[in-house]
């Protein structure tokens, strides 16, 4: 019964998959949603590129986390219920849990075998902690199951930069519906800095930037039955400061078409698929931004070279 279940829901999530993207390839320009870079090998790939020297953002969290504890826990109440969408290998909510002791946890992923082997280390690392995993698309509205409680929701990492700014208010607002009332905020947010830096950190010199970019072609290959040559594209990402946003693309090398799921897809020779960005703010108008979608900013702390910031945020009501 659970194994026919379980098909069901792969079956589904295909055909959304398929929906979303082949919209995606058929637009102009062409774009398909960064959420679809995490499949096993994209989770894996990214996990490693949060390792090389030139990307800051994972580091400089760690440490602000690591040092913020008690401070997060004295915001976040005690006995809170701590939801994270997009939780990954659940790897920094680590740093949190002996100082905020919440009275459960809700890991939220699409990545089905990433949430398992996430849910299953937890358990063995913190058997006093209830662990409510949910296999599910948070872009997709709430998931049901979130034991009750005061609600501090994560978002960790820079994803919110993910958002065009108007698009990162409404899904804040999702945020502040999941949080309920008298629920908070914990979230991270990439700061303003030098363009060097920033296309630095797209750009790593061991090329797994690239490698989790292309990645994304080859994730269409297996699962939409693509043809695409992952030769015949490059990996492009800059910073475009009219903007405030780093930009990540696929550029065909040359003309062709590239069948995928059935149809047929043109491509000029230097088109591009837009495949992410990444807004920088200032910590003021982050908050600012937040305050549109019912957020009251707590807080907000920052490394001493200003690359990223930590902020905690209480839902208005």
């Amino acid at each position: 019964m659970m194994r026919a279940a379980q098909q069901v829901v792969s079956e589904l999530e295909c055909a959304v998959m398929r929906e979303e993207i082949m919209a995606g390839l058929k637009g102009h320009p062409k774009q398909i949603s960064p959420k679809y870079f995490y499949d096993a090998v994209g989770s894996h790939l990214f996990e490693a590129l949060c390792h090389t020297p030139e990307y800051y953002v994972t580091r400089v969290e760690r440490a602000l986390l690591e040092n913020l504890g008690p401070e997060i826990a004295r915001l976040a109440g005690p006995g809170c219920v701590l939801i994270e969408p997009g939780s990954g290998n659940s790897e920094k909510v680590r740093l949190l849990l002996d100082a905020v002791r919440p009275a459960a946890y809700v890991p939220v992923e699409i990545c089905g075998d990433t949430l398992a082997r996430a849910t299953a280390r937890l358990g063995k690392e913190h058997p006093w902690l209830p662990v409510h995993s949910r296999h599910h698309d948070y872009e997709r509205g709430v998931p049901d199951g979130i034991p009750q409680g005061r609600r501090v929701v994560f978002f960790p990492g820079s994803s919110i930069g993910n958002y065009e700014p108007r698009a990162a208010v409404r899904f804040m607002q999702r945020l502040w519906q999941l949080a309920g009332p008298g629920g908070g905020l914990l979230i991270g947010v990439d700061l303003k800095k030098d363009a060097a830096v920033l296309n630095a950190a797209y750009n790593d010199g061991a090329g797994i930037t690239a490698a989790f970019n292309l990645n994304l072609l080859a994730r269409l290959n297996r699962e939409l039955e693509g043809e695409f040559d992952l030769r015949t594209f490059e990996h492009c990402a800059f910073f475009a400061a009219d903007r405030s946003r780093v930009e990540m693309h696929l550029v065909s090398r040359l003309t062709q078409r590239v069948r995928v799921a059935g149809e047929v897809i043109g491509f000029a020779a230097g088109e591009s698929i837009h495949t992410e960005n990444s807004y920088k703010y200032t910590i003021d108008q982050f908050r600012r931004l937040a305050a549109e979608a019912g957020w009251k900013g707590l807080a907000a702390w920052a490394d001493p070279e200003h690359l990223f910031s930590v902020q905690f945020f209480t839902r208005e009501d």
